[in-house]
């Protein structure tokens, strides 16, 4: 069975030779009409190469977007841009040769000027079809079981169109105008689904608006280049005779034209923010059930109801079977229990199955895996395991009534859901154990296991830097948190946070900063828009009296330049090797939680510098900076500046080393009285 390259690879080459044996025969044609010689070969066969290379250009477009696995939406507007600029490029050069050589007898040849029509033909084909294979994509994002029945009607509709074009037809043949019609009402139906563009920022709107309006235009400059060939001179053969052309034209037309007015007139609306904060909110109720006082089959509700949500299943269920614990639940969404065996069994029998799991994770022995299935009305599976301690207790499925029903996007919520509900769920067993036994002392062992979980096990250096993180906490839990995560293949998101307070009580409002953090910069905001976003998410579940401060920073290792920002935490404090100097960054911020309305943003500052190789980066809350010895003398700021100085030629983790031995005895202790962290960043 062949390969998806395979079939690209082969798609090219049959292309290129239906192309070639399309010319040829077309020159023959026009040759032997010119020198009244009679060629041979019927009409039907140059018809029958052309639909041939139109199918040859379909599979390669269809294989080449149609089925690759991430969308990004901007970027598929991007070929359609690129091929279309390539195309009227050598459009261009065409008319310029004309010009230019059109009183030489050369020029003025039939055969010269039907040869480079037909370089027209395959690039305007070539640039006709990749736009339609992309708006095919963007139509069927987030399909329904009623939209893919009436694209398909669509395609079917098309392909006929290519059977009816073997045949010579006139444009102004009833039968012709009749099939036309038929195409063009049914693709401005169809144009009028543009769920796409809800999932635009602000950016990638006007992105899209330049790159459609420049396919329009496109589309005339083609239309006009093919009209003026038609009208002045004799063609052997004429584009705009196919009903296929004429019908996916006025498509591309129609759905340009109505994706254009619709994102212009959306510029301002918030539709998909509101949607990301909805599930922000979903990720709170999960890692508030505890607090809430919750059942843990309240747990499981919020679960099924959150994911169906989220990625609009048609159908669900959320089985638990822990017989260690001794919990047995099935919930249901839009199905009845005894459906479950036979989804099961199709699920078991599907050959297409695709395991979700990240390349950095460990544990394989329970994978995330979605499929395509054949049931009677669901068609697509999403199936993930639900862990407490490694330990599968049980599965949530979720259910789609097409094919390839969830997409990355999709998974990924759907994981981050999975996985805080899992803590959750193993954090209310934890907490009825405790009440069972020893209240207090199992409380804070909770809350340890928590923290434990919030922080990253082995921060992962990159090639842009080496990483290093060391805390502790006063008690047996704190509130001091960080983490990162990788944007893209060359930025980075690190965040530290201090919640107010100690104990258990911080500890669980970190959990609410990491659920945040999560949630928030998978949507890759700038500092100031996370500070924002993350500052309201926080008001609506932080007790009154609770604050977090927290420094967020974008490194970029391409342009080696660091943007951030600071909610109220300590300054960061930044060692430049060229000059061999330390120094704070001390731009205006305010805790998050502190001021709860719209005017926090006037509160929050952005700042961004370049760094060097062998630059470090000094995060650190203030329980280093506040750690005072037997004299109530704090160790300080400048101590820390010169602690760094004297390390920050060494490695992140012997920078650590120095700065905390120092502090130790300075302290004439190493048990402080307040949590304190350090992360170090040594830039490569």
């Amino acid at each position: 069975m062949l390969s998806q390259k395979g079939i690209i690879r082969l798609s090219v080459i049959f292309g290129s030779v239906f192309w070639s044996l399309l010319t040829i025969v077309d020159m023959m044609t026009l040759f032997s009409q010119e020198n009244n010689i009679e060629f041979g070969l019927p009409g039907f066969v140059a018809n029958l190469l052309l639909t041939f290379f139109i199918i040859s250009v379909l599979t390669f477009y269809r294989y080449n977007i149609g089925k690759a696995e991430s969308v990004n939406f901007v970027e598929l507007l991007w070929r359609v841009f690129v091929f279309g600029l390539i195309a009227t490029l050598v459009t261009l050069m065409i008319e310029f040769f004309f010009s230019i050589f059109g009183a030489h007898k050369f020029a003025q040849n039939l055969l010269i000027i039907n040869l480079f029509y037909h370089v027209i033909l395959g690039l305007v084909i070539g640039f006709l079809i990749s736009t339609y294979v992309v708006w095919k994509r963007l139509i069927l994002y987030q399909k329904s079981k009623s939209l893919l029945a009436a694209w398909q009607i669509f395609e079917y509709a098309l392909m006929m169109t290519l059977i009816f074009d073997l045949f010579s037809h006139d444009y102004q043949d009833t039968s012709f105008l009749v099939l036309y019609s038929i195409l063009a009402l049914i693709g401005i139906v169809l144009s009028f689904n543009l769920k796409w563009i809800a999932y635009l920022n602000f950016k990638q709107k006007w992105r899209s608006l330049l790159f459609i309006f420049l396919v329009v235009i496109y589309i005339w400059y083609f239309f006009k280049s093919l009209m003026s060939y038609s009208e002045q001179t004799v063609l052997v053969r004429d584009l705009l005779d196919s009903v296929y052309i004429l019908a996916v034209i006025t498509f591309i037309v129609v759905y340009s034209l109505i994706s254009f007015l619709v994102i212009l007139f959306n510029l301002p609306t918030t539709s998909v923010f509101e949607r990301k904060i909805k599930e922000a909110v979903n990720f709170q109720r999960l890692s508030q059930s505890i607090p809430a006082g919750e059942s843990e089959e309240k747990v499981y509700e919020i679960l099924l109801d959150s994911a169906v949500s989220a990625v609009f299943s048609d159908a669900a269920w959320l089985e638990i079977h822990d017989e260690e614990d001794d919990v047995e639940l099935t919930l249901t969404y839009n199905l009845q229990k005894k459906e479950i065996k036979d989804i099961e069994k199709a699920f078991e029998k599907s050959r297409f199955k695709k395991v979700l799991n990240s390349e950095f994770e460990k544990n394989t022995v329970y994978p995330k895996i979605s499929a395509n299935i054949k049931n009677t009305l669901n068609r697509s599976v999403l199936y993930f395991p639900v862990l407490i301690k490694n330990r599968k207790i049980g599965s949530l499925v979720l259910l789609k009534q097409v094919d390839d029903g969830f997409n990355k996007e999709m998974v990924d919520i759907i994981d981050t859901f999975v996985n805080q509900a899992s803590i959750s769920i193993e954090n209310f067993r934890l907490l009825n154990e405790a009440i069972v036994t020893e209240r207090y002392k199992e409380e804070l062992d909770i809350a340890n296991r928590v923290q434990s979980k919030l922080l990253p096990d082995d921060l992962v250096s990159t090639e842009a830097f080496d990483i290093h993180a060391f805390t502790v906490a006063a008690d047996e839990v704190g509130g001091d948190y960080y983490d990162y995560f990788q944007l893209d293949d060359h930025r980075t998101a690190l965040i530290i946070g201090d919640v107010s307070g100690k104990g258990t009580s911080a500890a669980f409002n970190m959990a609410q900063m990491k659920g945040i953090f999560q949630s928030l910069v998978q949507l890759d905001l700038d500092p100031k828009d996370f500070l924002i976003h993350a500052n309201s998410a926080l008001s609506r579940c932080l007790e009154t009296t609770s604050f977090i401060t927290v420094s967020y920073f974008v490194i970029d290792s391409n342009e080696q330049r660091i943007n951030f920002a600071r909610a109220g935490h300590c300054p960061s404090l930044f060692y430049r090797t060229d000059t061999q100097t330390s120094d704070f960054f001390k731009n205006k911020g305010l805790g998050l939680g502190i001021l709860r309305n719209s005017n926090f943003h006037k509160y929050v500052q952005v700042n961004d510098f370049e760094y060097q190789p062998d630059d470090v980066l000094v995060l650190y809350t203030d329980g280093v900076t506040e750690a005072c010895n037997a004299s109530k003398e704090q160790f300080g700021m400048d101590r820390l500046l010169a602690a760094l100085t004297r390390y920050a030629d060494q490695q992140p983790q012997e920078i650590q080393k120095g700065i905390i031995d120092e502090l130790y005895e300075f302290c004439g202790k190493r048990s402080l009285d307040d949590d304190y962290t350090l992360v170090i960043l040594k830039f490569k």
